[in-house]
């Protein structure tokens, strides 16, 4: 008896050291990898220095490779964007045997991410570290390598959609050429830099029908006569950045963003690394989601709908900076008012109206508010590792409020800019939640209203 006993007893543990561990899925099934995937992504870029715009299309591309891989996972909540966004076909793959879905995402999210970087190997590094340890919690070597084959599969995908957008083309295109019209933006000290990005309303929008689809409202016209408007915008800024209060100045650095800070002591000339715009909604996105204790797949939702709003909003945003190609505040000031003054931020290397972050804070607050509703109370610890504090907004619009009007406290910006740029925002922001949609219960609404 005592024999059969040992017997049955061995053969228990046999049974169970035989079994696959399955701690990896705690990890892999929140919404920590592809938060930290993110953050990585962003470091990556803010070594690499990548402008505004072309941030946000390093963001969106692995952000929905990582989606679609969710949308399999749970075809009856999610509806797949390929197939949604222009000029993309849905995506004809099959699940494979022994394919873990969330490490999946992970393998599409870096194949993608790291083609889109100069600086490949860091990502590639932090993937192989999940990788690793999804292995050391459980995750046998054969699903592993089957889950990586078919996320890498997406990913290509992804990456032939991308190819497609026009941005490989456009490195080729001619630089801006400074115009000889004192109405038009000239570059500002320190670094002189030229215009970013004149042509990035040739790359193709994920849900705009056009780059100039929703025109914002003109500029103000320019005079430099003191009785005029135009005159009377700039001494606002002027006389707003010589009376800052210090909430005032702490918002202003807080949201500066800027990738192409230039330093100079004496005849050194040197860059200060930061974070995009883009990038630091995406880090709220990412912020927002561990919050909310989200899983993979609807973490992957917010990065992948937040990314397509910023890319489009940049997109609409660029189209009208270099129509308008208006004097930033700064020039102006220096030639017409004061020859001395100084913006409290250094002024961005591309024409004023209208502004970027008015825009692009408004479109992203509005698809994140879309996805978690309102209020929301939200600690933004993104500039934190900037040498920056935390702010905490009761929702992503008041966020994107503070966001936008940083830029008047900074001396960036014109009121028009701002407010202009929140109604254009807007206009992007109402245009792709009408025609861009994750979520398989909004499409079957849809469906039936047009029945």
């Amino acid at each position: 008896m005592k024999k059969e006993f040992c017997w049955s007893w061995m053969l228990f543990i046999l049974v169970v050291a035989c079994q696959e561990k399955e701690d990896y899925k705690i990890y892999l099934e929140s919404s920590d990898p592809l938060v930290q995937a993110n953050i990585k992504l962003t470091d990556v870029m803010v070594h690499d220095i990548f402008s505004p715009p072309v941030a946000s299309r390093n963001y969106a591309y692995p952000a929905i490779a990582a989606f679609e891989v969710a949308a399999m996972a749970d075809p009856e909540h999610f509806a797949p964007l390929m197939g949604q966004l222009n000029e993309s076909e849905p995506l004809m793959m099959e699940e494979k045997e022994d394919v873990y879905l969330p490490l999946a995402a992970m393998a599409a999210y870096y194949k993608v991410g790291a083609q889109l970087v100069f600086s490949e190997k860091e990502l590639l590094a932090h993937r192989d570290q999940l990788f690793e340890r999804a292995r050391k919690e459980g995750l046998s070597k054969r699903k592993l390598q089957a889950s990586v084959n078919f996320g890498e599969k997406v990913g290509q995908h992804i990456l032939e959609y991308a190819s497609k957008d026009n941005y490989h083309q456009s490195r080729s295109f001619e630089k801006y050429t400074i115009k000889n019209d004192p109405s038009t933006w000239k570059p500002t000290p320190p670094a002189y830099m030229e215009g970013i990005e004149p042509h990035w309303n040739k790359i193709r929008p994920f849900a705009l029908d056009s780059a100039n689809q929703h025109l914002p409202t003109p500029p103000t016209p320019f005079e430099i006569i003191p009785e005029s408007d135009f005159f009377r915008e700039a001494e606002e800024v002027m006389e707003a950045v010589n009376n800052l209060t210090e909430e005032q100045s702490e918002i202003a650095y807080f949201w500066d963003c800027n990738p192409y800070k230039m330093n100079v002591k004496g005849h050194v000339m040197y860059a200060e690394k930061k974070i995009t715009p883009g990038g630091h909604w995406m880090g709220i996105a990412g912020i927002a989601s561990k919050a909310k204790e989200l899983d993979w797949k609807d973490t992957s939702e917010a990065l992948a709908f937040t990314s397509v709003f910023l890319f489009d909003g940049f997109i609409a945003c660029w189209d009208e900076k270099y129509r308008s190609i208006l004097i930033r505040p700064e020039t102006y000031i220096n030639l017409y008012m004061d020859e001395d003054w100084l913006p409290l931020l250094q002024t961005p290397p591309f024409p004023e109206y209208t502004s970027g972050h008015s825009v692009i804070s408004t479109a992203a607050a509005r698809a994140l508010t879309d996805l978690f509703g309102e209020p929301l109370h939200i600690v933004d610890s993104t500039e934190v590792k900037y040498g920056l504090g935390i702010r905490e907004f009761p929702s992503f619009n008041v966020a994107a409020e503070e966001a936008a009007i940083s830029r008047f406290y900074g001396g960036i910006h014109y009121i028009p800019a701002i407010e202009n740029g929140v109604e254009q925002g807007e206009l992007v922001a109402n245009h792709i939640l009408g025609r861009i949609h994750t979520r398989r219960s909004v499409l079957a609404s849809l469906e039936e209203e047009k029945k």
